[in-house]
């Protein structure tokens, strides 16, 4: 699904959070939203989905999402927030299988089933499906979080942070399944996420936010240079090639301005 935003601006009251945002994803495309902690990443993920109302336009697939019912926003759209703010006395299982309610009426099918077993399955959660959500540790809340989107089959992924509550071991293995899962199903998915070469490697193009702007938008081979991190980020870095993607070596913060050549 093509997802297209338009003069997308913010306010929490008088204070601007995100100011003319301008920005598309394609179908099978991978958009991670990068920059320092305050230049909107998370509030842009929840206007898209929206959780906030903004000034401006969405529109998935050319349809404005002001005109879509909330139920129809669920069916389409796939969200997964930095955690889960409120405890669930759920079972894994039946916290991912929430991810059905929007393509379910009154009855639980066994086709709803067998997709949530799957996705317990393909995360490596089977073993935890009739444990109680509230008493799982940070990291594997999060892989439910992700199994519940991934259960609701969206043909949008907004993912907040997927990886900040996990091990080297799992933020890869949860990439890598989102980055499977976009290309094999075609859908769209926009991250907001702090790790640069996690972003690096696993983004079609990254948008770069400063300040509630578009500092930059392109590939990451493009956007990730020592000019453009010492601009949004204030630090010095050391860009190298790995696996063909850049990869960020922070070596030191910097005072002031930071000047390229």
């Amino acid at each position: 699904m093509r997802i297209e935003i338009k003069n997308l601006s913010f306010s929490y009251g008088s204070t601007k959070i995100l100011d003319d945002i301008n920005m598309q994803v394609e179908d099978s495309e991978i958009i991670s939203l990068v920059g320092p902690n305050g230049s909107g990443k998370t509030t842009l993920i929840k206007c898209i989905d929206r959780i906030l109302k903004a000034k401006g336009s969405i529109l998935l697939d050319g349809k404005e999402i002001e005109k879509m019912s909330r139920q129809d926003i669920a069916r389409q759209i796939g969200y997964v927030p930095q955690s889960s703010s409120t405890p669930l006395a759920t079972t894994v299982f039946d916290t991912v299988l929430m991810g059905r309610r929007p393509h379910i009426g009154w009855r639980v099918t066994d086709a709803d089933l067998e997709k949530v077993a799957d996705v317990l399955e393909m995360l490596h959660l089977d073993d935890l499906a009739m444990r109680d959500f509230s008493q799982l540790s940070g990291g594997q809340k999060q892989k439910v979080l992700i199994a519940r989107a991934l259960a609701q089959e969206p043909a949008v992924l907004l993912l907040d942070e997927p990886t900040s509550n996990l091990d080297m071991l799992h933020q890869l293995e949860v990439m890598e399944i989102v980055s499977r899962t976009v290309k094999e199903r075609k859908i769209s998915a926009v991250m907001a996420i702090h790790d640069l070469n996690l972003a690096s490697r696993f983004s079609d193009k990254l948008v770069m936010l400063k300040r509630g702007m578009v500092y930059a938008a392109g590939e990451p081979k493009a956007l990730l240079n020592e000019c453009n991190i010492g601009k949004v980020y204030g630090i010095e870095a050391l860009v190298m090639n790995a696996l063909g993607r850049p990869y960020i070596v922070p070596i030191r913060s910097c005072s002031g301005e930071v000047a390229c050549d």
